[in-house]
Formats: C-alpha cells, structure tokens, sequence
C-alpha cells in the first residue's frame, strides 16, 4: 500500500493554528456556497513557489534527479485527478515557465506576498481573493519530491466524503526526546519522552507523529478565518520514504537518491529497459570535430561514458548510435566501442522505430539520450528518455531527465546510472 493509517479526527469548536502576519484582505464567498448541490466543491491544488530562496538560490527549479524539484510535486498532482484545478503561485518568470510546461495554471504573486517575513497564509489568503470559484485549498510544499498521488487521492476523500474541515500530513519517527538546557545555567536535562531506565525497543514503540510539511489541506472558510489547520481536523500518515523535505544544500544527494527509489514516475508503470539509442554528436562526443593536416576527422569522447556503455551492455542492454552527420567508418571504428552505428540519418524516429520492432520492444522498454531538435520525436516516444545538460532547449523539454554532465563529458556514464536505479526500481516492484 502507498498509503498509510489516516489519523483519529479531532472535532474543536474553533480553529486552532497560526494565524497570518497582520490582517489578512477581505475574501468574497465562493460562487455557489449555499446553493444546493448544485456542483462538488471545487477542490484546487495550490504550490507556493517564490523565486527568492534564502538557502539555495531558485530552489524550486533545482534539478532533482533530472527534474526540477517543482515537477515532482506537480507531476503527482495532475494525476491524482482529484484537483478541479492545479496552481503554483509564484513571483519569478523562471518558475511560471516550468510550472506551464508541467501543465499547471499560474497565479503570479504580489510583492507583498512574496517577502521573506511573508507566511505561506499570506500568499493562500492573496489567491484565494482572485479565486472565487475555490472552495478548498490543497496546499502542497514544493520541497516534498517524493509525494505521490495515492496520498492526494485519500485526503481529498477525506475532506470530500468524511467532512473533515483540515487534513495535514504526518511521519512517524522513532526519537527520544529530552529537554534542553541553556548555556550557563546548571540544570539537568530531563527526558520528555522516555524512561531512561526502560528505555523500550524500536519494534515495542509505536514512535511519535510529526509534521512534514509535505501538504495542509483546508477548507475555505478556514482560511477566510486565519487558518489552515482547525475545526473538524486529521491528520494523515505519510511512509517514511516518503516525507524528504528540501532544506539545504547538504539534503540534495540524498534526497536524489531517495526520490529515484521512491518517487513518483507517472501513471504508467515503468518496464525494464533494453535498448538504449544515443545520439552521436553532443552526446557521446561534445560535438566538436578536428580535421588533422590530411583532411582525416578527429573527435573525442569521455572514458567514462564507455564504461557506462560497457556497463549497460553487461547487464543486457543494446546500445546502438546514431548521427544525422555523415560520420566516418574509420572515426567510428576508432572509438572501439562495438556498437552498432547509422549515421546519415534524415528521420531518426524511422531508424529507432526500426531497431525496436527488430528487436521486438514496445516503446517503453527503449532509451534514448540525444540533444538536438531532430531528437525530439525520438525523445518523447521513448519509455526513458534524457538529454546532456547542454542540450537545447527543445530537446530539454522533451524529456523526463536532464543530466548534469554536458554531453562529450560523462552524460551517458550518468543516465546509464539512473537507467540502473530504475530498472532496481522496477525489479523491487515486480517482488512486492
């Protein structure tokens, strides 16, 4: 199950939380309250994404694992279907460009909203105000990369069908708490929640519940009051593997290793991969071409990347090459790579879609890593698809995962890693 225990409801006769710094504006009633059912309350899911970061610099777009952090949580999101709408509300042109190439609507952000002393209240109350026909805020943090749509799913249940008023995610942790002591002044610290002399095993303690931050949920006349968590509240239990939260640079390895064995890929189910096409020039080279004094064509490419196709060829994977460039048999022999080799191609789709009926594949069980707007087609067909950090542009957003490594420098070394990481995930997946 993705899913964990939802939490015991606790009904209050008024909200408790934090209220917004200063006076929130005056908000209208949404279209439709007190009408009958006329339509299920509109549900839309909110991230707020400023583009001033103090800790790492547009963190929301970092790439994560070949995705900008933002399109993990988007991506979760849209397809959980339960959202009549899906905003990130931002004040930076950066961040509302990846946010409508993931399919989100964007509401741009005030500047009054967009301080560093501004409360995530503040800019819901801000939205809300421009959004009339919102009935109830799923308001989703953008640094929870390992989000899926799953939990989505059972909180809009919750709040849709059990009439719960606030749902806010929880993790379980096991850790021993204990007061703390100021510098200067001789006291003892005392446990706050243990028995130092019966201190129990991990496996005989249920371990508290915290906040991760992950989403809050609230309903709208909450809000209008101050509120994101009150009235009829829950709480819902997250899986430890998946509640990362981003907070500064020092998380970033390990959340990228977290996310590739927890994260959430799409709705289709991945399949292990078995062929892998790759794009000669830019890719496997970095698309430089020395002529020596005889005219003869010279180029380069990266150790790295040929243990990363020896690698992949090891574990059972083709991998072939291909190049729109008339490249020399001689330069391809050269590069001692034992790959099969077109070059001189005008449609690439045509070569690959070609390669994969010989070999009898569907198209999820190919890669392909290229770089070019002639790679495009091939990109967006592919089950796995990626591109070296200095692709274009068009190539980039073709794509599932862009590399940190340039291409000629170690980009397919790289994606074979990644491609390795999930074909464990699919094998995992398979064992359950």
């Amino acid at each position: 199950m993705d899913a964990l225990e939802k939490g015991a409801a606790t009904s209050v006769p008024a909200p408790r939380g934090r209220p917004s710094r200063g006076r929130p504006p005056k908000l209208q009633r949404s279209r439709g309250a007190g009408r009958g059912l006329e339509k299920p309350p509109h549900l839309a899911a909110l991230v707020l994404a400023r583009g001033g970061s103090k800790g790492i610099p547009l963190k929301n777009i970092k790439r994560l694992a070949g995705v900008p952090l933002i399109g993990w949580v988007l991506r979760a999101a849209l397809d959980a279907g339960v959202f009549q709408s899906v905003w990130v509300s931002t004040d930076h042109d950066e961040i509302e460009n990846v946010a409508k190439q993931f399919g989100a609507q964007v509401h741009r952000r005030s500047s009054e909203t967009s301080k560093d002393s501004s409360t995530s209240l503040d800019a819901i109350v801000e939205f809300l105000n421009y959004h009339n026909e919102v009935d109830i805020v799923g308001n989703i943090q953008a640094t929870s990369p390992c989000l899926h749509p799953t939990d989505l799913q059972k909180v809009a249940e919750m709040i849709r069908e059990e009439g719960y008023d606030s749902v806010f995610s929880v993790v379980r942790r096991h850790q021993f708490r204990w007061s703390e002591i100021q510098k200067g002044v001789r006291e003892v610290t005392e446990p706050l929640n243990l028995n130092p002399a019966k201190r129990p095993r991990r496996q005989d303690w249920d371990g508290e519940l915290y906040e991760n931050g992950s989403f809050y949920f609230a309903k709208r006349h909450l809000i209008e009051m101050g509120y994101l968590q009150g009235g009829k509240m829950a709480y819902y239990e997250m899986r430890a593997e998946h509640s990362v939260d981003i907070d500064v640079d020092i998380d970033w390895p390990i959340a990228e290793q977290r996310v590739l064995r927890f994260g959430y890929f799409g709705k289709e189910k991945l399949k292990e991969i078995k062929l892998l096409v790759c794009n000669i020039d830019g890719c496997l080279t970095n698309g430089h071409i020395y002529v020596s004094g005889d005219q003869k064509e010279i180029i380069s490419y990266d150790v790295k990347d040929a243990i990363g196709i020896s690698l992949l060829k090891k574990s059972g994977i083709e991998v072939r090459l291909i190049s729109e460039r008339a490249c020399s048999k001689q330069t391809l022999s050269a590069l001692k790579l034992d790959c099969k080799a077109e070059v001189s191609v005008s449609d690439k789709l045509a070569i690959v879609d070609e390669w994969r009926k010989e070999m009898g594949l569907c198209w999820k069980e190919v890669a392909y890593l290229g770089n070019e707007v002639s790679d495009e087609e091939c990109l967006k067909r592919a089950g796995l698809s990626a591109v070296p950090a200095d692709a274009c542009s068009g190539a980039q957003k073709a794509v599932g995962y862009i590399c940190k490594c340039n291409g000629g420098r170690g980009a397919i070394r790289e994606f074979a890693e990644h491609i390795f990481l999930l074909i464990e995930k699919v094998n995992n997946s398979c064992q359950k």
